[in-house]
C-alpha cells in the first residue's frame, strides 16, 4: 500500500521540484529516509543558507524551488532569508518537521508551538495538515499559491510520522495561471495621459525582469522618447543600462528621489514599489504638478503606495498593451549618458578601480550575485547590467544572503544547461553571514567566482552613523579575519588580488575552475556617502 511519503514524493515530481534544498534534521529524517534516486538533495550547513540556495535557484531557474528545514529552531535559523525571499517575490515551498502527533499535546522537545504562526507575515501561506493524507494536496496548493502573482514563499508543517500513514486517494494535479493582464479602461487611461504627456519619465523595477520584458521595456522607452530610472534598491535589474535612454538608479530617499524626477509632468513606474525608502529625508514624494502612474502585480503594493493611481496587471503583458496604444512620440529622445572618468589607480584599490576593472573582464553573459552595501554605488557606477536575468541582490536589505543565492544561481546554470558564469561581489562584512555556503559550493564542483572587497569594517553602517549624527557606534571593525584560510578550509581556490590586471588574470582562471574560486580585494577604507 502506497504511503503519505510516496504519494507526496510523487506529487513533487509532477511539478518537477526534484531538487530539495536543507539541512537535515532529526523531525526530517523520516520524510528523507531512503531518499529516491531521481531527488537531488543539495545540503546546507545551516538552514539560512538552504532558504538562500533555493531562493537564487527559483530566480535563475524561474522555476518554483523546495526548502525542507527543521521544525521550530531551523525555522527559525532560516527566518532571515525566508523575509528576503518574501521581498523578493520568490516562489519557495518550504516544508518543515514538526513532532509526532500522539506527543504534540505534551509539546516534547523539538514541538514547533505555533508552527504556522512562526513564519508569519512573510509567507503567503501556512498550514499544518489536519491528517498526515492531506500532505499530497497542501503540496498541490502550495505550488499553486506560491506561483501566483505576486509569488512568493508559502510553509507547510509536516509531523514526522505522518510520512508513514496509509495515503488517501491521489489528488487531482491542476495548472493555474501565473499572470494576468490590466483593466482594459484602466489602461486606455493610462494610455490617454502618456500620449498627452509633455516630458514622461518611465521607471522599471524588477518586476520587468521577473516577467521576462526587457523588450518591451525598451520598445516603449523608445515610442515615448522618454529617460529611464531603475527603481531604487533594486534586486533584478529591468532595463539594458547600457541604453542611451537609461539614467541609472534612483536614490533610495523621499526629498532626493522627487529632485531626480523633477522637470517630468508624467512618471510612469512598473513592476517596482513607490517607492523603497531609506533612510528618512523628508520632502515631497513627487515634483509639484508631476502625476504618477503605478503598474504592479501586487495589490499590496499598489495599495501602500503613498502617491499615484494603480493598475493592476503583470508588467509585461501591461507594457505590451501599452505598446499597442500608444503612437511614436515627436520629441527629441533623451541621449547618452557620458561615462565616468577612468578612476586613479592606487594600493590598495579604491571601490570605483576595482570594479572598472571587473567590468573590464566581465564575463559575456555573466550574472551578477551582489550584497556589497558600502561599495553598492561604486559597482552600480562601473558594472553595468546589460542583459535580462543578471543581476541579483536582496530586496529586504539583511544581510547573509549573497553568498548562497550565488550558489543557488550556479546550481541553476549548470541544470537548466545554460551554463551562464556567476561572479559574486560580497563585502568582508557579508562574507561572514552564511560563508558556510562555500562548502555546498565546493561539494558540488560549481564555478561560481566570488569577489571580496576587503575594507576590515562595516563601511555601510559608519555611513549610517554619520547620516544619523550616531558617533561611538561600537563593533564597525573587522579585524584579523583571514579570508583565505577560510575559504580553503571550505574547499575553495582562493588568492589576494592586488592589482586590476592580477583580477583579470584570476577571474578568467576562476570560471574555468572545478571548484569555487574566492578572491580577497584589500580597498580603501574610505566611508562612502549614504546619498
Amino acid at each position: 500500500m502506497a504511503t503519505v511519503r510516496d504519494a507526496t514524493y510523487d506529487v513533487l515530481r509532477t511539478l518537477g521540484m526534484t531538487t530539495v534544498f536543507g539541512n537535515p534534521g532529526s523531525t526530517e529524517e523520516p520524510f528523507l529516509r531512503d531518499f529516491p534516486a531521481d531527488f537531488h538533495y543539495v545540503h546546507a550547513l545551516q538552514e539560512a543558507t538552504a532558504v538562500a540556495m533555493a531562493d537564487g535557484y527559483a530566480q535563475a531557474a524561474g522555476v518554483p524551488a523546495h526548502v525542507n528545514l527543521h521544525t521550530a529552531p531551523g525555522t527559525g535559523n532560516g527566518m532571515g532569508n525566508l523575509v528576503t525571499a518574501w521581498h523578493n517575490k520568490t516562489p519557495l515551498i518550504v516544508t518543515a518537521g514538526q513532532q509526532t502527533r500522539e506527543m504534540l499535546l505534551l509539546e516534547p522537545r523539538l514541538t514547533s508551538r505555533r508552527a504556522t504562526e512562526l513564519p508569519q507575515p512573510y509567507v503567503k501561506w501556512a498550514y499544518e495538515p489536519a491528517r498526515a493524507q492531506d500532505i499530497p494536496a497542501a503540496v498541490l496548493r502550495a505550488y499553486a499559491t506560491a506561483v501566483q502573482p505576486p509569488a512568493g514563499p508559502v510553509f507547510l508543517s509536516l509531523p514526522m510520522d505522518d510520512w508513514a500513514q496509509p495515503a488517501g486517494p491521489t489528488p487531482e494535479v491542476r495548472s493555474v495561471a501565473t499572470r494576468f493582464g490590466p483593466d482594459p479602461q484602466r489602461l486606455d487611461e493610462f494610455a490617454r495621459v502618456l500620449a498627452g504627456s509633455r516630458d514622461p519619465v518611465l521607471v522599471f523595477g524588477p518586476g520587468v525582469d521577473r516577467s521576462g520584458s526587457w523588450s518591451e521595456a525598451v520598445a516603449l522607452a523608445e515610442r515615448l522618447a522618454a529617460p529611464v530610472w531603475s527603481a531604487p534598491a533594486p534586486e533584478r535589474a529591468g532595463f539594458p543600462e547600457d541604453h542611451p535612454h537609461f539614467r541609472g538608479v534612483l536614490p533610495f530617499a523621499i526629498g532626493p528621489l522627487a529632485e531626480k524626477l523633477s522637470g517630468h509632468d508624467t512618471v510612469l513606474v512598473v513592476g517596482a514599489p513607490v517607492f523603497r525608502y531609506y533612510p528618512y529625508v523628508p520632502g515631497e514624494h513627487l515634483p509639484s504638478g508631476t502625476r504618477l502612474l503605478h503598474v504592479t502585480d501586487d495589490p499590496d503594493e499598489a495599495a501602500r503606495a503613498p502617491v499615484g493611481d494603480s493598475l493592476l496587471g503583470d508588467p509585461g503583458l501591461t507594457l505590451a498593451a501599452l505598446l499597442e496604444l500608444l503612437p511614436q512620440a515627436d520629441r527629441t529622445p533623451p541621449v547618452a549618458r557620458a561615462n565616468h572618468a577612468a578612476p586613479d589607480i592606487s594600493t590598495p584599490l579604491s571601490a570605483d578601480a576595482l570594479f572598472a576593472a571587473l567590468a573590464g573582464h566581465w564575463p559575456a553573459d555573466g550574472v551578477l550575485v551582489q550584497e556589497s552595501p558600502s561599495n553598492l554605488a561604486a559597482l552600480r557606477r562601473r558594472l553595468r547590467v546589460t542583459r535580462p536575468a543578471s543581476y541579483f541582490t536582496m530586496a529586504s536589505g539583511g544581510l547573509g544572503y549573497g553568498l548562497p543565492a550565488a550558489v543557488g544561481v550556479a546550481l541553476a546554470e549548470r541544470d537548466t544547461g545554460r551554463g551562464r558564469p556567476v561572479v559574486a561581489v560580497i563585502g568582508d562584512g557579508s562574507f561572514h553571514y552564511s560563508v558556510q555556503a562555500l562548502w555546498t559550493a565546493a561539494r558540488l564542483s560549481l564555478p561560481v567566482v566570488v569577489v571580496v572587497p576587503v575594507n576590515q569594517q562595516y563601511a555601510i553602517l559608519k555611513a549610517f552613523a554619520e547620516f544619523k549624527e550616531t558617533p561611538g557606534v561600537p563593533g564597525l571593525d573587522l579585524p584579523g579575519l583571514d579570508i583565505t584560510a577560510i575559504a580553503a578550509g571550505y574547499g575553495c581556490a582562493t588568492e589576494v588580488v592586488q592589482s586590476p590586471d592580477q583580477l583579470g588574470a584570476a577571474l578568467t582562471a576562476g570560471l574555468r575552475a572545478d571548484r569555487p574560486t574566492v578572491l580577497p580585494v584589500p580597498i580603501s577604507a574610505e566611508v562612502p556617502s549614504i546619498l
